[in-house]
């Protein structure tokens, strides 16, 4: 009994995992990367305590691979080295590497031609959106899979299976009715803060019976992931930029005091700084610098005084006029982009070809430059920005964005360039 309970209920296959049926159900990805003998390399992110580490080890076991841990943040080139020394010994070695969003560039460029061609296979964890914390580099050569957090029915059901296990309390101890569903409760789908809950009663328990009152004592107090009524951390993160975009300072702050109890300061901070440039963004540029600032100060001082100039800056947000348009634009160009993937026209080109000197864009020509067509001709109608008059600021924009195209633009260089 030398381990905590935790990890001697770590599954050590994928069938024992809790939860996930996305990825281990009958037909998901990874029960098919077993029967096909065939992974490759994956970024596993999701909350702490959903079993990131645990899903990619029980892969790793299910296909008879050697694995090995590597902590981005802890981990140096030299461990690296013995990583890649001991993949060319066995032909292909599985990878598991915590905290894969603070892998440097060094590393990373260390690594990518061993993933590249397959002699390294690798399964990054990490708590952060892999869509914004991580090397494109690195995520072009993995498949991305949330790992979601646990439901109520999933903790219970471990809880359970570690009362029974040898390998855990083995039918040692009772429960009251109501323990473990009260564990579940307030674990935020963290299955190691409900293990270690459980194990925590069971050492304050003198006659091998675990009491509601054992639970309370040993918790302390929620999981900071929870509140009274069960939201879950990404729900609080969601109430957040909602109270901002519907300008309601009272919601924010309430929402902003159970992100802090989580101290978990990058999601805070990769959120907030999202919603100021989605939700205000041209009604108030001055507030999404603000933002970026208030962060960058709350990383130097640290929690607790980080959350002063935290909620500064949200309350700024807040009460700020609001504009989507720049975030609505780039969707529409995107949107354009996934059915139309003209090129560029030819005069825009980098270096073009078989174009008379005449025919060139004029870099020496400024006042030429807003007459210019830039959209390819097909799609030289469209107009994916659409102001909002909600600011000074974007007003201002918007009447410099009617005076443009009022005059028009055209794609005719040459007529352009005889100009004057």
């Amino acid at each position: 009994m030398a381990t905590t309970l935790a990890h001697r209920m770590r599954p050590k296959s994928l069938k024992d995992v809790l939860g996930q049926k996305h990825l281990i159900g009958e037909k998901a990805l990874f029960t098919q990367f077993v029967k096909k003998k065939h992974p490759m390399s994956t970024i596993l992110y999701g909350p702490p305590g959903c079993g990131k580490t645990t899903l990619a080890s029980a892969l790793a076991n299910d296909l008879d691979i050697p694995y090995r841990l590597f902590n981005a943040s802890t981990g140096n080139k030299k461990e690296m080295d013995i990583i890649i020394e001991e993949a060319k010994m066995s032909g292909e070695l599985f990878v598991i590497i915590d905290e894969v969003h603070r892998l440097n560039k060094d590393k990373q460029d260390h690594l990518l031609p061993h993933i590249e061609n397959g002699l390294l296979i690798i399964a990054g964890c990490t708590t952060a959106n892999p869509y914004h914390s991580i090397n494109p580099a690195i995520r072009s050569r993995c498949q991305i899979v949330e790992v979601k957090p646990l439901s109520q029915e999933d903790i219970i059901e471990g809880l359970n299976r570690s009362l029974m296990s040898e390998n855990g309390l083995n039918n040692i101890y009772h429960v009251e009715d109501g323990v473990l569903e009260a564990i579940a409760k307030l674990s935020s789908g963290d299955i190691r803060f409900a293990y270690n809950c459980l194990e925590v009663a069971s050492i304050l328990s003198e006659d091998n019976l675990i009491t509601l009152e054992m639970i309370k004592n040993a918790l302390g107090k929620a999981n900071a992931q929870f509140d009274k009524d069960e939201d879950q951390y990404y729900d609080t993160l969601s109430g957040l930029q909602k109270s901002i975009r519907g300008s309601d300072p009272n919601g924010a702050m309430y929402y902003l005091g159970k992100l802090i109890e989580a101290n978990d300061l990058e999601s805070l901070e990769r959120r907030v700084i999202t919603t100021a440039y989605e939700d205000i963004g041209l009604a108030n540029p001055n507030a999404c610098m603000r933002t970026v600032l208030a962060f960058q100060a709350a990383k130097v001082i640290g929690f607790p005084e980080a959350r002063i100039p935290i909620a500064s800056a949200i309350i700024d947000l807040c009460l700020s006029p609001k504009s989507k348009s720049s975030e609505a634009a780039i969707d529409a160009a995107l949107s354009s982009l996934a059915t139309h993937p003209y090129p560029a026209p030819k005069y825009l080109r980098l270096t073009p070809v078989g174009l008379a000197e005449d025919e060139k864009y004029d870099y020496n020509r400024p006042e030429l430059w807003e007459y210019i067509q830039y959209l390819p001709e097909q799609l030289k109608n469209e107009q994916f920005y659409i102001p909002w008059m909600t600011s000074h600021y974007e007003k201002a924009l918007a009447e410099n964005y009617r005076r443009i195209l009022k005059h028009g633009r055209t794609h005719k260089i040459k007529d352009l360039n005889h100009k004057k």
